[in-house]
């Protein structure tokens, strides 16, 4: 479980799963414009060491997190795996998949709309 209430630490993650955490990091301007900017989404990349089921039980990846009061909205989360051969197969945001070992899973989480049209005034 990577978003809401708990984030897995990397070390217990690779210490539970026959998975590195290659990339984490936060999805820089994901967040809705607005005169109070939406929060920034994060995107994790795991690679899979050996052949695993994986499940992703994900929202917001269709509809974009909404904006309020003139606020932009937010970007929508995103789910793929790039595979060992290079190829990159987008995913949906509740999936069931097998993971090869050296195919990588990208997961990146939705940001939060902005609240109110930055050019209103005070």
């Amino acid at each position: 479980h990577m978003t809401n209430t708990r984030l897995t630490d990397p070390e217990v993650l690779e210490s539970r799963y026959p998975a590195l955490l290659t990339q984490f990091k936060i999805r820089r301007g994901s967040g809705g414009e607005g005169r109070w900017r939406g929060g920034d989404g994060i995107e994790r990349h795991i690679t899979c060491l050996q052949e695993m089921d994986v499940s992703i039980l994900s929202g917001r990846r269709i509809i974009e997190p909404l904006g309020l009061n003139g606020g932009a909205n937010g970007k929508t989360g995103r789910n793929a795996v790039l595979r060992a051969d290079g190829s990159l197969e987008e995913l949906e945001g509740r999936v069931q998949f097998k993971c090869h070992p050296f195919d990588t899973i990208i997961i990146e989480t939705p940001s939060g709309g902005g609240y109110k049209n930055r050019y209103d005034a005070q």
